[in-house]
C-alpha cells in the first residue's frame, strides 16, 4: 500500500498553538522572498551550458555526500551507488529507495521530500515499491525545458548564487554565463586552499600552475603573494565578492616579513613539517585578510573538519566522499594575531563558521559581539538542520544579536535542495522569533523586520551582493 507524501503547512513551527500562530504570521510575508545563495558548491557548467540534467540518481543521489555517507554506514557499497565510477542509475536508485527509511528524522529527508513534492509533483512516499515511479517521473521530467538548470534557477526565485572555485580555475563557465543573454546572476568565490595548504594533494605542482597562470615567480614569497593578488582581481572581475578558506583550524599568525619569507621557502621546497604547514596556513589567513582590506572581498573561514577521515575511502574514491568529521576548534587564541591587525577595521568583513557547537556561546558570539570586522555564518554542514539552527540562535543571539550574523547560506552541491534548505531556515527562524514575541522579549513589528533580515537582507549586505 502506497503511503501519501504530504508537506504539512505548519512543518517545523513550534507545537504550542499560540506560538505557532505567531510563527505562521511571521513566515507568510518572507516565504516568497528571493533566494540569496552567497556561498555554495554548485557546478557553474550547469548554468553555462544549460544542458539537461541526467537521470534521478545522477542529479539527486551521486553528488550528495549527505546521502551516500548514511547509506555507506549501513553497508551499501559506494560503487553500487555510482560514486566514483559508472553504475546503473536505476539500480542505484532502487538501493537508495530501499534504504530511504534511514533518513527518518534527518534534514536530508526534509529537503528531499520537498524536492519530490514541490519540484516533481510526486504524491506518494519514496520506498521500495515506488522506486520505479520516482525514477521514471524524475528522469522523464529532466528532459523537459522547464527542468533545465536555468529554468529551475528562475523557478526557485534565485536572485544570485555563488559557486566556489580554485585559483587554478580559468572560470570559463563563468565567462560563458556572462557572455550569454541569460540574466541569471552566478558569481564565483576565491578558494585558494590548493595553493595555500602545503598538505593539499598536488601542492607543489599547483604552485607551478599558479605561476603559469599569473606570470609571477611563485618560487619566491613576493611573487607568490603577487600571484594571489592577480587571481583575486581576476575573480572579482568575474563577479566574486568573497573568498573562502577551508583550513583544518582557525589558527592565524603574523610573522615578521623575513620569517614569512623563510617559511614560504621551506614549504615551496617540499620539505616542510606538519607544524610548518599549519603555521603557513595560519600566516596565509592573515595575508588574505590584508588583501581583503585592499580589494574589498569578504573573507570566510570554514575550519574544524578532519577531512577524508576514512583512509580506505579516500584512497579508493578521492576527496569529499562523506568521511569528513568535525573537530574541536579554538577561535579566541587562534584568531588573535589576525584580529590584532585587522579586528577593528570597519571596511573588512570576516565571516566565521564552525563545526564545534561548544564554541558558539563561549567564543564565537562574544568575539562577533565585539570586533567590528567579525560576523557569524549560519549553522553549517552537520548542523545545517532544524535543531542545529535552533541551537545556533539560542546560543548566539543574547551575546551577538541578530545583526552580527549573516542570515542563511546553503553551502551545497545539491542544486535542487537550495529552495528547500532556505525554506527550512526561514521556518526555524520564524519559530525562534515567535517564541521571543510570545515571551514579550520582542515586539511583533520588530520580529517581522528581523525575519526579513535573516531571510534576505543580511546575506545580501554581508556578501556585498
Amino acid at each position: 500500500m502506497a503511503h501519501k507524501l504530504e508537506l504539512h503547512p505548519d512543518r517545523l513551527f513550534p507545537a504550542e498553538p499560540g506560538v505557532r500562530a505567531i510563527a505562521r504570521e511571521l513566515y507568510a510575508p518572507i516565504a516568497g522572498l528571493p533566494i540569496i545563495s552567497p556561498h555554495g558548491h554548485t557546478d557553474p557548467a550547469w548554468f553555462a551550458d544549460n544542458a539537461p540534467f541526467g537521470n534521478a540518481s545522477e542529479l539527486l543521489l551521486q553528488p550528495d555526500h549527505y546521502l551516500f555517507r548514511m547509506l555507506y554506514s549501513q553497508g551499501v557499497p559506494l560503487e553500487a551507488l555510482g560514486v566514483g565510477g559508472p553504475a546503473s542509475g536505476r539500480h542505484a536508485w532502487h538501493l537508495f529507495s530501499e534504504h530511504y527509511a534511514l533518513f527518518r528524522g534527518t534534514p536530508s529527508r526534509i529537503w528531499l521530500d520537498w524536492v519530490f513534492a514541490e519540484v516533481f509533483g510526486l504524491e506518494v512516499r519514496l520506498e521500495a515499491e515506488s522506486a520505479d515511479l520516482y525514477y521514471d517521473t524524475i528522469t522523464d521530467a529532466l528532459l523537459r525545458p522547464e527542468f533545465a538548470p536555468r529554468a529551475l534557477f528562475e523557478r526557485f526565485n534565485i536572485e544570485v548564487i555563488a559557486t566556489t572555485e580554485s585559483p587554478l580555475d580559468a572560470l570559463a563557465h563563468h565567462k560563458a554565463i556572462r557572455e550569454s543573454d541569460w540574466p541569471g546572476r552566478v558569481v564565483t568565490a576565491y578558494r585558494p586552499d590548493p595553493v595555500v595548504d602545503p598538505e593539499y594533494d598536488g601542492f607543489l605542482p599547483n604552485l607551478g600552475r599558479f605561476a603559469e597562470l599569473t606570470g609571477e615567480d611563485c618560487g619566491t614569497w613576493h611573487g607568490y603573494l603577487a600571484a594571489h593578488r592577480k587571481r583575486r582581481a581576476f575573480f572579482a572581475s568575474m563577479g566574486a565578492t568573497s573568498t573562502d578558506h577551508g583550513h583544518p583550524s582557525a589558527r592565524t599568525a603574523d610573522l615578521a616579513p623575513a620569517e614569512a619569507e623563510a617559511l614560504f621557502a621551506k614549504v615551496a621546497s617540499g620539505n616542510s613539517s606538519p607544524e610548518d604547514a599549519e603555521l603557513f596556513r595560519a600566516q596565509m589567513l592573515t595575508e588574505m585578510a590584508a588583501m581583503s582590506l585592499d580589494d574589498g572581498l569578504v573573507m570566510q573561514i570554514h575550519p574544524g573538519s578532519f577531512r577524508n577521515h576514512n583512509r580506505a575511502i579516500y584512497a579508493g574514491f578521492g576527496r569529499d566522499k562523506g568521511a569528513d568529521i568535525p573537530m574541536r576548534t579554538d577561535y579566541v587564541h587562534a584568531l588573535k594575531p589576525l584580529l590584532d591587525r585587522f579586528g577593528n577595521e570597519r571596511d573588512f568583513t570576516l565571516i566565521l563558521f564552525t563545526l564545534d557547537e561548544s564554541a558558539y556561546a563561549r567564543e564565537l558570539a562574544p568575539l562577533a559581539g565585539h570586533y567590528p570586522c567579525l560576523r557569524l555564518g549560519p549553522a553549517w554542514w552537520f548542523h545545517d538542520s532544524p535543531e542545529g539552527m535552533r541551537r545556533f540562535r539560542r546560543m548566539t543571539t543574547e551575546t551577538a544579536g541578530f545583526y552580527n550574523t549573516v542570515g542563511f547560506n546553503d553551502d551545497t552541491r545539491a542544486f535542487l535542495s537550495i529552495p528547500a534548505r532556505h525554506d527550512v531556515a526561514r521556518r526555524i527562524d520564524c519559530g525562534f522569533l515567535a517564541e521571543l514575541v510570545a515571551e514579550h522579549r520582542l515586539e511583533l513589528d520588530e520580529a517581522h523586520e528581523v525575519a526579513r533580515a535573516l531571510a534576505y537582507d543580511l546575506a545580501k549586505a554581508a556578501y556585498k551582493l
